[in-house]
């Protein structure tokens, strides 16, 4: 069973910076696709980033050029480097693995979740 546990999340100001982790219970170099999904109040969870295990990479139009994803195969772990945070970017962010399979947005293993709060 793959365990995924977030971290980074917490308040920030606008303009500000955040860096998430995602660590995962065991390698990721063998997993196909590792994302970040949100979900803010009262909205459905959405897709954020994602990255394969070649190190390709996917990012939603929402936060393209503000939102990086990245990893450290070495250290079992996914990164979400948030800069040019919004008010709007507040929810909760999941980190999620698909191990097999070819597919950006579906995801069989899912993390708990870290709270991110911009103010205005």
């Amino acid at each position: 069973q793959l365990q995924l546990v977030e971290s980074g999340g917490g308040l920030v100001q606008g303009g500000g910076s955040l860096r998430l982790s995602c660590a995962a219970s065991r390698r990721i170099d063998t997993i196909n696709f590792m994302g970040w999904h949100r979900q803010a109040p009262g909205k459905q969870r959405e897709f954020v980033a994602a990255i394969s295990s070649s190190g390709a990479t996917n990012v939603a139009d929402s936060v393209k050029g503000r939102f990086t994803i990245s990893k450290d195969d070495a250290k079992n772990t996914v990164y979400l480097q948030m800069d040019s945070l919004k008010p709007e970017d507040t929810a909760i962010y999941y980190c999620a693995a698909r191990p097999e399979g070819w597919g950006w947005y579906e995801y069989d293993y899912w993390g708990q979740g870290t709270q991110v709060t911009v103010s205005s």
